[in-house]
C-alpha cells in the first residue's frame, strides 16, 4: 500500500495486484447471490488486503490506550495536534446532496418491514443501522443489504407471515445514511487470507461498508444523493484517517469523484471526545458532521474508568441524563467544534417511545422527548434522532421553532463555550445507586440479550427503546459496582452473589415460551457482568458463541 499526498490533495492508495479471495463460510440463503457476487467479493478482497492490517494496528492502539487510562493516565487534548486546532482556516466538505436539512433523522434496523416504515416515516434522514440496532445474524447482515439495494431502486415490498403487505408509499423518502459495524467487530461468515497466509474472519466494518458501496454508490449518485455513512465507535483520529483512506480507495475503484462519499462520525467514546477536531480534520474531504452518541458515550465512560476507584462510579442509569455536568460539557464542545469547521452537529436518541395503548403514558413519553429535543435545538444542534415514526412531529416541532426555514444553525459558533479537560472527566452526579436500579439493569440486559440472540437488535422494553448500547451500560455498571464494592441506598451490598440471585429472579419473572433464549441470555450476562475479566463488548463473544452458523464455525 502506498499513500502519499499533501495536506488537501487526494490520497492515492494502490490496490493489491492479486488480492486473496474472500471465502464464503456461511450458508447461501434466498437471494444471497445477488449481494455476494464475484465482483463484490473481489472488492471486499481488495479492501481487506489494504486495510485489514491497519485495522488490527488501530485496535491494538485502543488496548494500549485503555491500559494507560486504567493505570492513571487520563485522556488529554493532544499536544502534537495543537496546530490543527489552532488553524482556523480549514473546513470540512459539509453535507452532500440530500443532507442539507437533517433536523429529524429516524434510526432503525434494515429488515424489510423496518426499512419500509422508515422510508414512509416523513423524517429527513434514515440511519439504516447495521450496527447497534441490528443483531448480526448472517441472515440479517446480508438481508439488510438486500433491503437497502431494493429500497434504493424503488423495488422493495414485504408481506408479513400474517399476510400484511408493506410498501413504500411516501412521495418523499428520507436520505439514507448507512451505519456499518464498528472496527472491533468481525464477520465470521466471510473469511480472508492475510499477507501471512492465515485465514481470518472478515472485518464487519469493511463487509458492511464494502457491500453497500459496491452495489449502491453509483445508483445513489444517479438518483441525486450519494453513498453516505455513519461511523460508529471511533476512538481516535487515526481510526478516522483509516476510514478516509477506505473512502478514497473506494472512490477510485468505483470511478466516483473524490468527496462523493460523506460520513458523519458518532462521538460515542470518551477518547474520541478529546479528538473531535482531529477527527473532522482527517475526514475533512468526506465529512458531513458529528453526532452525539449519548448511550455509547456513557458506556465508554464506565468502561474506561471501571477500575479507577469509587469517584468514577455513576449512579442508577436513569440518573445519568444529558443535563449532568460532564454530559452537557461533551455536547456543548461537540456543537462548538462542528460549527467552527462547517460540520453539522446531530443530537442523540431519546430512549422514551410512544405508547399507542395508554394515553397517559404516551403523553409522558412525548413530553420527555419534546423537552430533550428543545434542549438540543436550543444548544445549537442542527438535527436529532428519533427511534419511532410517532416521535417525528414532536421532534420536528422543537427544531422548527429554532430553525424556521433555515436548514441548519451553523452560524451559532458557540464562542461562549469553554470546555476543558476537567469538565469532561468530572463524573460526580451526587445521586444514589438503588435496589431498583440494580434489578432494572439486570432485567433490561437479560431481556435485551434474549431478543438479540433471536435476531432482534432494537427492542422496546418498559417504555424505552433498548439497543446494544443501553444493554452495555446496564451490564458494565453491574460489573463496576461489584468491583468497586458499592452498596445501594437501601444498604444492600452489590456483590456477585447478590447479582447472581437477581439473575435467577429475573428468569423467574419473565414470561417463558418454547424456543426462547433466556437461559442463553442469562449465561451471556453472567459472563460479561460477573466474571473477573471485563469484556470490552458484550456482543463480541456472544456473537461468536451464538450467532455464527454451523457452516462457519
Amino acid at each position: 500500500m502506498t499513500i502519499a499526498a499533501p495536506a488537501t490533495a487526494r490520497v492515492r492508495i494502490e490496490p493489491a495486484r492479486r488480492a486473496p479471495a474472500i471465502e464464503i463460510a456461511g450458508a447461501l440463503h434466498d437471494r444471497f447471490e445477488e449481494i455476494l457476487t464475484p465482483e463484490a467479493l473481489a472488492f471486499l478482497a481488495q479492501l481487506h488486503d489494504l486495510f485489514a492490517g491497519p485495522r488490527y494496528d488501530r485496535l491494538a492502539d485502543r488496548m494500549r490506550r485503555g491500559y494507560e487510562i486504567g493505570n492513571g493516565r487520563d485522556p488529554r487534548f493532544l499536544e502534537d495536534t495543537a496546530r490543527i486546532r489552532a488553524d482556523r482556516t480549514w473546513r470540512v466538505a459539509g453535507p452532500g446532496p440530500g443532507l442539507e436539512d437533517r433536523r429529524v433523522e429516524i434510526t432503525g434496523p434494515t429488515d424489510p418491514r423496518m426499512t419500509i416504515n422508515a422510508l414512509n416515516s416523513g423524517a429527513r434522514v434514515w440511519l439504516a443501522d447495521q450496527e447497534d440496532a441490528t443483531s448480526p445474524t448472517w441472515r440479517n447482515v446480508v438481508g439488510g443489504q438486500l433491503s437497502l439495494r431494493d429500497a434504493i431502486r424503488g423495488e422493495l415490498s414485504f408481506t408479513s407471515p400474517e399476510g400484511r403487505r408493506y410498501e413504500v408509499t411516501a412521495e418523499r423518502t428520507p436520505t439514507i445514511v448507512m451505519r456499518p459495524r464498528g472496527w472491533h467487530l468481525e464477520e465470521h461468515h466471510l473469511r480472508f487470507a492475510d499477507r501471512h497466509g492465515r485465514t481470518l474472519p472478515a472485518s464487519g466494518s469493511l463487509v458492511d461498508f464494502g457491500l453497500y458501496a459496491f452495489h449502491n454508490a453509483r445508483e445513489l449518485v444517479a438518483r441525486g444523493a450519494g453513498p453516505y455513512f455513519y461511523l460508529p465507535k471511533l476512538e481516535s483520529s487515526e481510526e478516522a484517517r483509516l476510514w478516509d483512506q477506505v473512502f478514497s480507495f473506494t472512490e477510485e475503484y468505483l470511478d466516483l469523484a473524490h468527496g462523493t462519499i460523506r460520513a458523519t462520525v458518532l462521538i460515542e467514546t470518551l477518547p474520541a471526545a478529546f479528538e473531535m477536531e482531529e477527527i473532522l480534520y482527517e475526514l475533512r474531504d468526506h465529512c458531513a458532521g458529528l453526532n452525539a452518541g449519548r448511550w455509547d458515550y456513557i458506556f465508554s465512560i464506565i468502561k474506561t474508568y471501571r477500575g479507577r476507584g469509587s469517584r468514577f462510579v455513576l449512579p442508577d442509569r436513569d440518573e445519568v441524563t444529558m443535563t449532568v455536568g460532564f454530559m452537557r460539557s461533551y455536547t456543548e464542545l461537540l456543537v462548538q467544534t462542528c460549527h467552527r469547521r462547517g460540520a453539522y452537529a446531530i443530537g442523540g436518541m431519546s430512549a422514551s417511545i410512544p405508547n399507542r395503548r395508554d394515553a397517559a403514558a404516551n403523553a409522558r413519553a412525548l413530553e420527555k422527548v419534546a423537552a430533550d429535543k428543545r434542549r438540543e435545538a436550543g444548544a445549537g444542534f442542527d438535527g436529532t434522532w428519533v427511534a419511532h415514526p410517532d416521535l417525528i412531529p414532536t421532534a420536528q416541532a422543537e427544531f422548527d421553532a429554532v430553525l424556521g426555514a433555515r436548514p441548519n444553525q451553523l452560524d451559532r459558533t458557540r464562542d461562549d463555550v469553554r470546555v476543558y479537560e476537567r469538565h469532561l472527566l468530572d463524573l460526580f452526579i451526587g445521586r444514589p445507586i438503588t435496589d431498583a436500579g440494580v434489578h432494572g439493569n439486570v432485567s433490561v440486559a437479560i431481556r435485551y440479550i434474549e431478543a438479540w440472540l433471536r435476531g432482534q437488535g432494537a427492542v422496546a422494553i418498559d417504555g424505552l427503546m433498548e439497543d446494544a448500547a443501553t444493554a452495555e451500560i446496564s451490564r458494565s455498571q453491574i460489573w463496576q459496582w461489584i468491583r468497586q464494592e458499592q452498596a445501594t441506598e437501601e444498604g444492600t451490598p452489590i456483590t456477585r452473589d447478590h447479582v447472581s440471585a437477581l439473575v435467577d429472579r429475573v428468569l423467574a419473572e419473565v414470561p417463558r415460551s418454547p424456543g426462547d433464549r433466556f437461559d442463553d441470555a442469562a449465561g451471556v450476562f453472567r459472563d460479561v457482568a460477573l466474571s473477573e475479566t471485563f469484556r470490552a463488548f458484550l456482543t463480541v463473544k456472544a456473537y461468536a458463541d451464538h450467532l455464527v452458523e454451523v457452516e462457519a464455525r
